[in-house]
Parts: structure tokens; C-alpha cells; sequence
């Protein structure tokens, strides 16, 4: 198979789909890649190490595009790369397409076949491609939140860690899944007071056994939550509904209610926000005030740090990448039905329900759809 690594185009992206091992592991086994040049240049992966690597090195999206059977990104392809998408390609990202209805009509009058990194399935329910960035992006919250919380950033000045005679931070998360428990685990480690909501209790009781009474547990409660966010200094929106848009758990009037120069960072911003003040920011122009309050609503968070998430993300996803390569599409998505999980939209048609509802569409369960 012919696989191409466009340069990724989203603002601040540093990100690449493939790194020069994984292009080695794919040629060894006869595949071709083709790597846009400086696709990685920017975190230390130069196009010199591509090559020795195997790769072909391409001056153009456009040619990576044309000549490509399969198209590996990181972020959801931006407008002038669904016009590039054709019929019989695949494209392997992540899409984050529920609130994005755009995205989604140009995807599906591309005819590709896309599948996306976030709704790949593991046991149990697990999303064992998204769970590299999640992490990423929960432990980089408390990192933004602390940075935003100072007055030079706009925050009310407030030290998370606070001083011996000086209380510290007040943080809420709202999420206890990957992103949550990452933040959780920082925001414990940096001194903060910390309180966590979840609806799941076993989860709760897992994070009360590991953190004890340094950590506040709390069902998810609409009162109790708007208690809690209105006396935060910074409130965590880490909530997840797999390929769905995020429910809005924290209403404007809440927002109204909280402190001036208190911090929210919404990471479920990908997915539409958990906020109804959010809308999304990039690493260029990262927040913005609603009634003073500072809102951090990047939406490829982990572009920050893109070499660590770089490795972390290639780490789950190459697998997939190599069943897709050795089996085909058709192949892989028929006998893996984790992978299946993850496909979208194929052939002209949406296979995601999550979308589906989110949107008011029409779609096939890619079961039926390949057994057609």
C-alpha cells in the first residue's frame, strides 16, 4: 500500500502522523510512504531521517494526496484537504466530527473511507487512541490553568500551590476518565484543593482509595456542581461522550456566578465544549473573557508539546496503521471490530450514530454497510 504523511495545517500544529520508525517498520514489510517535506521538522524530525528511513520525500500536500491510497494525519483534515480526499482513499485521524457539520458533508462528498482515532475501540470500552492525548491534554490543563490564574495572564493572581498562611488554589474537574484523573493527578501533585465529579461511583471510589482526603469525590449533581464552580478558581471541563458532542454541564449563568479572573479550561472543546460560554481558541490566541472569567478553550491542546505527543500518539495508533496496510481496508475493518468502531463515514455514507444524532442525519451501521 502507498501511504502518505501530509505536513499537518492546523494552526500551531507541529504534530505528525508517522515518525521515521514507523515509516522503517512499514517499509520493511513492503509498504510505501510517502512524507510531505518538514512534516516533522519542527519537533527533531528532520526529512534527512525520513528518508534514511525509507520514506519518499514529497514537496506537496497536493502530490501526497494524489498519489496516496492511505492518508495518516493527526488533526481533523482542514478544508483544502477534504477537496484533496478522493473516492477510494482512506484517511486514518482523528475527526472529532460531532460538532462539526462542515467537516462532516465534505467528508462524506469526498467518498473516502474515514476512520477516526477517537472512536477506535478497545476492551472493555476503552479508547486506547484517544487515551495518549487525553492524558497529554489533562496534565497540560493544570499547566495552562496555573500560567492563566496569574494576574500578567489575566487570572486574579492566585498561586496554585499557595504559601504557608495562604490558602491554595480551589480547582474543580468536571470528568473522571483519562483527562480527568490526568488533571487530577497534577493538580494533587502541584498543592491545589481539589474536588473531582464523576457518575460513575466505582470510578469515584477508585480515585478516593488512591488519593484519599486530599481529593473531594462528588456524583455529578447539577446543584452541586454549580455550588462548587461558583466558589472554583479554576473549573476543568474533561467530560467525554465517545464521538458524540459534549453536554453542556456548566450553564452561562454559572459562569456569570464565578469569581473574576477565575480560569476555565474546557478540553472537551474538540467535541463542542462542556461550557455554553466556550468556543474554540488556538495555541496563537489561546483564551478570552466571558464576564471575567478566562476561558482556555484550546482545541489541539497536546500541539504544545507536539514531540511528546508525537511519540505517544504513534505508539497506539501504528498498529492500526500496519493491520491497515497488510489487510486492506475492507479486510481490517470486517475481521477487527474495534477498528470498525472507529470507522465514520464510507463511501459517501455516515456510519457514526453519535454524529448522526448530534446532526440530525441519516446513517448505516458500518456493519450493515460492509455487508452490503
Amino acid at each position: 500500500m502507498i501511504i502518505g504523511v501530509p505536513q499537518e495545517v492546523k494552526n500551531n500544529e507541529f504534530r505528525v502522523g508517522l515518525t521515521p520508525g514507523n515509516v522503517s517498520g512499514l517499509c520493511r514489510q513492503g509498504h510505501s510512504v510517502l512524507v510531505q517535506r518538514g512534516a516533522g521538522e519542527q519537533i527533531g524530525l528532520t526529512d534527512e531521517s525520513y528518508r534514511m528511513a525509507g520514506a519518499t520525500l514529497i514537496n506537496s500536500a497536493a502530490e501526497v494526496f494524489q498519489k496516496a491510497e492511505m492518508i495518516v494525519k493527526v488533526k481533523e483534515p482542514q478544508a483544502q484537504e477534504c477537496a484533496m480526499l478522493r473516492e477510494d482513499q482512506i484517511l486514518f485521524t482523528y475527526l472529532h466530527l460531532a460538532p462539526d457539520p462542515a467537516q462532516t458533508k465534505a467528508l462524506i462528498d469526498s467518498g473516502a473511507t474515514c476512520i477516526a482515532y477517537e472512536t477506535v475501540t478497545a476492551m472493555n470500552g476503552a479508547l486506547p487512541l484517544l487515551a495518549p492525548m487525553s492524558e497529554v491534554a489533562g496534565r497540560m490543563s493544570i499547566q495552562a490553568a496555573a500560567s492563566h490564574l496569574e494576574k500578567t495572564h489575566g487570572g486574579q493572581g492566585v498561586l496554585m500551590a499557595g504559601v504557608p498562611g495562604v490558602s491554595p488554589a480551589k480547582i474543580v474537574i468536571l470528568g473522571g476518565g483519562v483527562v480527568g484523573r490526568n488533571a487530577l493527578q497534577m493538580a494533587v501533585g502541584m498543592g491545589a484543593d481539589v474536588c473531582i465529579f464523576d457518575r460513575d461511583i466505582d470510578r469515584l471510589r477508585q480515585i478516593d482509595m488512591l488519593y484519599g482526603n486530599r481529593v473531594r469525590t462528588f456524583y455529578s449533581d447539577s446543584l452541586l456542581i454549580e455550588q462548587e464552580v461558583s466558589e472554583a478558581d479554576v473549573v476543568i471541563g474533561a467530560v467525554l461522550l465517545p464521538g458524540a458532542a459534549a453536554p453542556k454541564l456548566v450553564t452561562r449563568d454559572m459562569v456569570r456566578k464565578m469569581k473574576p479572573g477565575s480560569v476555565v479550561v474546557d478540553v472537551a472543546i474538540d467535541q463542542g465544549g462542556c461550557f455554553e460560554t466556550s468556543r474554540p481558541t488556538t495555541h496563537a490566541d489561546p483564551t478570552f473573557l466571558v464576564d471575567d472569567v478566562v476561558h482556555y478553550c484550546v482545541a489541539n491542546m497536546p500541539g504544545a508539546v507536539a514531540r511528546t505527543s508525537t511519540f505517544a500518539l504513534t505508539n497506539a495508533t501504528f498498529p492500526f496503521v500496519e493491520m491497515l496496510a497488510n489487510r486492506g481496508v475492507l479486510n481490517a475493518l470486517s475481521v477487527d471490530h474495534h477498528l470498525r468502531n472507529g470507522l465514520s463515514v464510507h463511501k459517501g455514507v455516515l456510519t457514526s450514530e453519535p454524529v448522526a444524532q448530534a446532526q440530525r442525519l441519516d446513517f448505516v451501521l458500518a456493519e450493515e454497510l460492509l455487508a452490503a
